[in-house]
């Protein structure tokens, strides 16, 4: 049995994820209030501390403000931190739209194309170790299963850490959201048109190699050919 306070966590962090999904998905759109507290427990059958614990997380993510006697409101998508993991994943448990998802491969393409020329000059033997064993789990598990998918976010933590640079790095978290929101996106109707292993194990030698020109050539390359695929699965 979870103890009282981890249960209550586990559910305030339901709660927030149904009224972030109702605010991704436009349900409840910018400018909404939400109920008042009490009413609003009642409803979703929660106690009030879970209930304010699941709006100060939603706050905290800039999905709401709660002011005295205004209520709690849905904030503008401005102040929305879409590269929240949390977030992205709410996201995707809706219809995201092409237009963020094409939004999310154009930041890749600005930022890891870079992140992998430095990563080819900065990179130590750790750094490669853990590239070599997320190429060996993609290989192994495939990006069908969660396995796979997780062993592909590990590849690409990796390169953002061997930059050394600690912004960079402080990305690596929603890069990997990313990164397997798509390839979850992508594969929701059909098998994944190719195999992308190939031009991870490119990079990875680029990398190994000290090709830092290469690796930024490769890296974009990647992220050409998964947007690629991905809008073969948005045609559909």
């Amino acid at each position: 049995m979870l103890p009282l306070a981890s249960a209550s966590h586990r559910l305030a962090g339901a709660v927030a994820r149904d009224i972030g999904i109702a605010i991704l998905s436009g349900r409840s759109p910018p400018g909404t209030v939400l109920p008042g507290e009490i009413a609003a427990a009642e409803g979703l059958g929660v106690s009030r501390t879970a209930y304010r614990e699941a709006i100060r997380t939603l706050s905290a993510k800039g999905l709401v403000e709660s002011r005295p006697k205004a209520g709690t409101r849905v904030c503008p998508r401005g102040r929305w931190n879409l590269l929240d993991p949390d977030i992205l994943a709410w996201a995707f448990e809706t219809e995201p739209g092409e237009g963020f998802i094409r939004d999310l491969f154009e930041l890749r393409q600005i930022v890891e194309p870079a992140a992998a020329e430095l990563a080819a000059a900065r990179r130590g033997d750790d750094h490669l170790d853990r590239m070599a064993h997320a190429l060996d789990g993609m290989a192994r598990h495939g990006l069908a299963v969660a396995a796979g998918r997780a062993a592909d976010q590990a590849f690409h933590h990796a390169i953002l850490e061997a930059t050394g640079n600690a912004p960079l790095v402080a990305l690596s978290s929603s890069i990997a959201a990313s990164v397997t929101w798509t390839t979850i996106y992508k594969q929701r109707r059909r098998a994944l048109p190719r195999d992308p292993l190939p031009e991870h194990r490119a990079l990875y030698e680029a990398i190994a190699a000290g090709e830092g020109t290469l690796a930024r050539a490769r890296m974009a390359e990647l992220i050409h050919l998964a947007l690629a695929d991905t809008e073969l699965s948005m045609a559909e």
